[in-house]
């Protein structure tokens, strides 16, 4: 495994990471999240992500658990967490970056976490009925307090990340450090294109969600929607239509040669597709068996096989199929 420094901060993490988004408290209890999450470490994973609303907190909690029986060095590992959706009712508690919500909001993710601090906090939307300047300075009273180390956004556009930082630098606050968007092959137009001046103007980190396309990289729809796949849970029905996509689907058979040629799975393909970019300092996977882990984070031997003339071929492939980049 090799680590990677989170944009121009100092943290290092590792260039593939472990996420808990559908699967804990949805289809892994403590035992196989614990499992899958030793799992991971012992291959080099230091970054777990999560966020107060996967499975209405449920997910924290399973994570606590798992590290306080694990009993790692503190130092040894980085946990996530992010903030907007809510998990209560009422009008401060969701959808929201106020301040009432957010300093309330870490204090709960810290008891589910059983932690002292989280290393990274985001803010997981951006909230256009909030100041900018409010969020900002209550993420830097969170991280003045102890209660997180850095903080950042996820899925801002370049603008309202530019703006957030300029009223940190402005008031010598706690800047907005790291971004984490959507990215893999069928999605890349705000990584590739919108963000593109952030890396060089302000040291942006990226930690990118879904390298395989929620399960389309994995090349089990080209026949359908099997039994079991997270395209079958009710909440997930919105990603049917990508899913089944008979165009995509096809680019998805014919990146299943390349991979094989390279002798490598799919999945791993696609997720060195996504870590070969040097603006990433990590891609977040996920897994609901410990085998999967394993599977998963192997695609760190298939980066270096990325070669020019792979990659002109990869993008023959998937041109067309998605946001593609210019």
């Amino acid at each position: 495994m090799n680590y990677r420094r989170l944009g121009r901060a100092g943290l290092k993490v590792s260039e593939l990471s472990f996420g808990s988004w559908v699967t804990y408290g949805n289809q892994m209890d403590t035992k196989a999240a614990g499992e899958c999450m030793a799992a991971a470490y012992d291959m080099g994973v230091n970054f777990f992500d999560n966020a107060e609303v996967y499975a209405a907190g449920e997910s924290e909690r399973i994570m606590g658990e798992v590290l306080k029986k694990l009993a790692w060095p503190r130092l040894r590992y980085a946990v996530s967490t992010k903030f907007y959706w809510g998990i209560t009712d009422g009008p401060n508690g969701k959808a929201t970056l106020n301040r009432k919500y957010l300093m309330q909001a870490i204090d709960g993710s810290l008891r589910r976490l059983q932690l002292d601090f989280v290393d990274l906090v985001y803010c997981h939307r951006p909230d256009p009925e909030t100041p900018i300047e409010e969020t900002v300075w209550a993420m830097h009273d969170m991280i003045r307090q102890g209660k997180a180390l850095y903080w950042g956004t996820s899925e801002w556009s370049a603008s309202e990340i530019m703006a957030a930082w300029q009223i940190a630098e402005r008031h010598h606050l706690a800047k907005p450090v790291v971004e984490q968007p959507e990215y893999h092959l069928f999605h890349r137009r705000r990584v590739e294109v919108e963000y593109r001046h952030l890396y060089h103007d302000i040291g942006l980190g990226l930690t990118t969600w879904s390298p395989l396309a929620s399960g389309l990289l994995t090349g089990k729809y080209r026949a359908g929607i099997p039994e079991g796949s997270r395209a079958t849970i009710p909440r997930m029905k919105f990603l049917v239509p990508g899913l089944t996509d008979p165009r995509r689907n096809e680019a998805v058979g014919q990146l299943e040669t390349v991979a094989k040629e390279l002798g490598c799975t799919l999945p791993q393909l696609a997720i060195a597709w996504c870590a070969r970019n040097p603006h990433v300092s990590s891609v977040i996977t996920g897994a609901s068996r410990v085998e999967q882990v394993r599977e998963n984070l192997l695609a760190v031997e298939v980066v270096p096989k990325l070669s020019a003339p792979m990659l002109e071929r990869i993008e023959g492939i998937v041109a067309g199929h998605g946001d593609r980049a210019p």
